[in-house]
């Protein structure tokens, strides 16, 4: 942290205070401010004032006097950065040509870290339905006050509740979320013993609540198996002319938000940048459109499952057939997936084919020129779906005896997937990516 720059001379002790007027003492822009605001505390006595003194109780280092700048009544303390080692109580005292002023009684200047405010069990919210808000600080404060900004502001206050987390918590049930009121929200927490005035705002948390306008599209242009360290980009498209466009991820708490813009009439969309794609990415998305500075939301979006690949498990699995590569139409082949390590899923993944265009299993029968193609398996552990293992070698199967209507086309791929200990299962045509994952078991394959 920034050193302490300090106003004033010698202790308290090493003067005698006289009869001038008390100064007087603020700190700028509060009195209580978030860790690393600067701070400005200022101290202002008559116009005869020459030098000013301001001691921090508690430090025996002797403050350094400081005279105004020009022709005045006060001086400045400036904090670059406001720290716990600053807070604290500070005196003011200055000096004239006649005497020393009678000391100011101390003034608290404190710093707190934001609060948190999350949605229980989701920022997104049914129309009609209720949502837990929960305030929460490590720093024992024992009072919440949660504000809903728009026309009908209100408010609501509760005692902070010991949490097993070691934080103080508050949880406000708030029912009926109307889409046409404004959802801002933002939670200010009141500091222990101290006045009703000195808050600690959070950030602003914003519920969503779908309504019934034309659903929007949710798109990837790389498939719903993505390599970590990948860029990724996923793009929310409306043929209604949203103003802007909300991207949601299952199990979160964040609501970006990106303006919406027009690459053609009667089309809207906006892209949501990922970045380097890692373990926090892989999940279940939905997109919604707005309209304008409105509440109103539309209907969500078909989800979107994004897979991880390369994190778990951390053994690569093998691909195999049976009874070999090529095979004749109208014969059954078996494409075995297995691994060294514990697999709760296996996942097989077809390329260049459309998604949904023909039933597809891991026992594949009987075989038809659409099943030749380039194969990968993945395997993924149940605590957590969506990261899934390297790939296996790719597995390349030949269909003979039909000739090919020209070369391949790039499309999405075909996903299927297998419990290690479940029961058969498939997908079929107009299936979303989220339903294109079929369990079954993998001893019989």
């Amino acid at each position: 942290p920034s050193p302490v720059v300090t106003l004033g001379g010698s202790p308290a002790s090493d003067f005698l205070p006289g009869t001038l007027p008390k100064p007087t003492i603020w700190a700028e822009p509060g009195s209580v401010v978030p860790s690393g605001t600067p701070v400005t505390i200022w101290c202002q006595g008559t116009l005869e004032a020459q030098v000013f003194h301001l001691d921090k109780e508690g430090t025996s280092v002797p403050w350094d006097r400081q005279k105004p700048p020009g022709p005045g009544d006060k001086a400045q303390l400036a904090i670059p950065q406001m720290t716990e080692q600053h807070a604290g109580s500070y005196q003011c005292y200055y000096s004239t040509p006649t005497g020393w002023s009678e000391p100011l009684p101390p003034s608290l200047l404190g710093s707190y870290s934001k609060p948190s405010l999350s949605a229980l069990p989701s920022p997104v919210v049914t129309l009609g339905g209720s949502v837990t808000l929960q305030c929460g600080s490590h720093q024992g404060f024992n009072r919440f006050l949660l504000t809903k900004e728009g026309e009908d502001e209100s408010s609501w206050t509760l005692d902070g509740q010991r949490a097993p987390n070691w934080q103080t918590q508050a949880l406000f049930s708030v029912g009926s979320c109307d889409p046409r009121a404004q959802v801002d929200v933002q939670m200010l927490r009141l500091l222990q013993g101290h006045p009703p005035g000195v808050v600690a705002p959070s950030d602003p948390l914003e519920l969503l609540v779908p309504g019934l306008s034309g659903k929007p599209s949710l798109l990837t242009s790389q498939g719903p198996v993505i390599t970590s360290g990948q860029n990724l980009t996923l793009q929310c498209r409306s043929d209604v002319s949203y103003a802007r466009f909300a991207l949601f991820k299952e199990g979160g708490q964040d609501l970006p938000q990106r303006p919406a813009r027009r690459p053609q009439e009667g089309l809207s969309q906006a892209d949501f940048p990922l970045g380097p794609v890692s373990t926090v990415q892989g999940g279940r998305y939905r997109c919604y459109g707005g309209h304008g500075l409105s509440s109103e939301w539309s209907a969500p979006s078909e989800p979107l499952e994004l897979l991880v690949a390369g994190e778990e498990p951390a053994d690569r699995p093998s691909l195999s057939v049976r009874p070999g590569p090529t095979v004749a139409p109208g014969e059954n082949v078996t494409l075995l997936c297995q691994s060294g390590e514990r697999t709760d899923t296996f996942l097989l993944f077809k390329e260049g084919d459309q998604a949904g265009r023909y039933q597809a299993e891991f026992s594949l029968s009987p075989v038809t020129s659409a099943h030749g193609g380039t194969y990968r398996c993945y395997g993924s552990l149940s605590t957590d779906p969506y990261l899934l293992s390297q790939p296996s070698e790719p597995l390349v199967l030949v269909v003979s005896g039909e000739a090919q209507s020209g070369p391949p086309e790039q499309k999405a791929g075909v996903l299927l997937g297998a419990s290690s200990g479940g029961a058969q299962g498939a997908h079929g045509p107009g299936s979303s990516p989220g339903s294109a994952t079929s369990r079954l078991g993998h001893q019989g394959l």
